[in-house]
């Protein structure tokens, strides 16, 4: 049965969701069955490089076989079952197969470590682990009864499954991919998942024939429906990569003439730094989903010269779902640097503080609507999350223009307070990624004794060829200070010590982890 516990739906609310269209009766699991029927040899799931392409048959099949040994092993309807797995048509497999025994998944990210995989083993009370090959090992001493998924496929007692989830049940308890701490358990019903992929439909035009490469962490909200949701509600073919590598990417584009393309803005900063991607045919790319963090204009606009391609942003969170979003009617100015309008049938309010300022057009985004999750696992922080009235809150502040779209100026909790000044570290991360040199940046605060604190810049450099300098590749404070003088950037938002690394630190949602950079500007 649904739980209504969280503030996030009132039973209206439920009823006029469904009355509308936004949420649907039928399941991933539906999906998957019809997809079977209706193109059975047609390509699901492709491992790049791997061994493994499922067609529609074999994945509805595999599934119902994954789903009784499933129950063979006592998993039964309402248990949670964790999964640490890579990126792979297995991993899809096991989702479907856990929805159709009535469980719910616990998703974690393969690139999790050993202390946020308990601290989300802990959280969710999780009854059983099932991981690859790869992880099994770190799974030891974990305190949970742990399975490799291919002990699993060998298991001969077969069970009866109980019967499958229903569209507005529980499905999926996933992590927030936070940059700091330890991660938050989130709750989610497939039909907030099933509104987005509507969304997404309208807002790209997708079909059937489209062909799908995700290159985001399946657990996480932005992986999940561009992973999971959208390629089985369409019936597309979906491309996996084991790990992201802009090589490997441009490489699968051009071998399954890909033309949706789904990545994080970091990932698309890091293609456009590599020589792959003028090496490789990326002229069947139609669409480019990117988002989960701000969008550096320069490399984006290179992109879309580069391949012809549209790309397109949502903005929200893996907690509150879409607000607004880009379509590919946009003109590119308001597609590449904004996130789009407000979207209709979530209602948006701004506050500052617990004042609500939305007549200002500038604040704290909170919202309502069929996107949101259910929140927190168990209610932790939703005195944080929500507002005394129920409307759950984003952590940044942004602004809506008389036409409806909505632009990120920076976070609640990532701003540079200099000399009493704040600073958006994501206005100087755009400002500092206009340089040829630079790949991807992270701006945060470096210590300070006289003004409190100071702006520091992280830094990967592009290839040396793109990029323009030296052939030591070598890139100074003094030099990109000079460039960000000339286009004429505002002086606060210029760099005073500039760190080039080779790789930035990643958390487990793939998104820049700048804690581990606070603590390193910080030594």
């Amino acid at each position: 049965m649904p739980d209504w516990s969280s503030p996030a739906y009132t039973a209206a609310e439920v009823a006029r969701y469904h009355a509308a269209g936004w949420w649907s009766q039928t399941t991933l699991s539906d999906a998957v069955r019809r997809n079977a029927q209706r193109t059975p040899d047609k390509a699901g799931y492709v491992d790049y490089l791997g061994e493994t392409s499922l067609t529609w048959r074999e994945f509805d099949a595999a599934a119902d076989a994954t789903a009784s040994r499933l129950a063979g092993v006592g998993v039964a309807a309402g248990d949670r079952i964790a999964v640490w797995h890579r990126d792979s048509a297995a991993i899809h497999v096991l989702f479907v197969a856990i929805e159709r025994c009535g469980a719910v998944v616990v998703g974690i990210g393969a690139r999790a470590g050993i202390r946020e995989v308990s601290a989300i083993l802990a959280a969710s009370q999780s009854k059983l682990l099932i991981t690859d090959e790869q992880r099994h090992s770190d799974a030891t001493g974990l305190g949970i009864e742990t399975l490799s998924i291919d002990a699993l496929n060998t298991i001969a007692e077969i069970g009866m499954p109980a019967p499958q989830l229903g569209a507005d049940d529980v499905f999926l308890i996933n992590s927030t991919s936070g940059t700091t701490g330890l991660p938050k358990c989130v709750v989610h019903t497939q039909n907030r998942w099933h509104y987005f992929h509507q969304l997404a439909v309208a807002n790209g035009k997708l079909s059937s024939d489209d062909v799908f490469l995700p290159i985001i962490p399946t657990p996480f909200g932005f992986g999940l429906w561009t992973s999971h949701t959208t390629p089985i509600h369409l019936g597309v073919t979906a491309v996996l990569l084991d790990r992201f590598s802009a090589a490997a990417t441009c490489a699968a584009i051009e071998q399954y003439r890909v033309s949706v393309l789904c990545c994080v803005s970091t990932q698309l900063s890091m293609m456009m730094a590599d020589g792959a991607s003028r090496e490789f045919d990326l002229s069947s790319l139609r669409v480019v989903f990117t988002g989960g963090e701000a969008l550096p204009y320069r490399p984006a606009a290179e992109f879309e010269a580069l391949t012809g391609a549209k790309i397109l942003q949502f903005y929200g969170s893996n907690e509150t779902g879409v607000l607004s979003g880009t379509t590919l009617d946009d003109p590119l100015d308001r597609r590449l640097r904004t996130g789009g309008r407000i979207v209709p049938e979530m209602a948006v309010r701004l506050f500052d503080g617990h004042a609500d300022v939305t007549d200002t057009g500038r604040g704290q985004p909170a919202c309502r609507g069929p996107a949101t999750s259910l929140g927190y696992l168990n209610g932790t922080d939703h005195d944080k999350l929500f507002t005394p009235d129920g409307w759950m809150l984003m952590g940044d502040i942004c602004e809506i223009d008389a036409d409806g779209y909505l632009s990120v100026t920076g976070r609640t909790s990532d701003f540079i307070l200099r000399g009493g000044k704040n600073i958006s570290a994501a206005q100087v991360e755009d400002a500092v990624m206009t340089h040829p040199a630079i790949a991807v940046a992270a701006a945060v605060a470096m210590p300070d004794e006289v003004f409190g604190e100071k702006v520091c810049v992280f830094v990967e450099l592009a290839d040396v060829e793109l990029a323009g300098v030296d052939s030591a590749g070598r890139l100074e404070l003094p030099d990109l200070v000079e460039h960000l003088l000339g286009l004429g950037v505002s002086k606060e938002l210029l760099p005073e010590r500039l760190v080039v690394i080779d790789e930035l630190p990643r958390s487990s949602g793939g998104k820049i982890a700048k804690g581990q950079l606070r603590e390193q500007v910080s030594r």
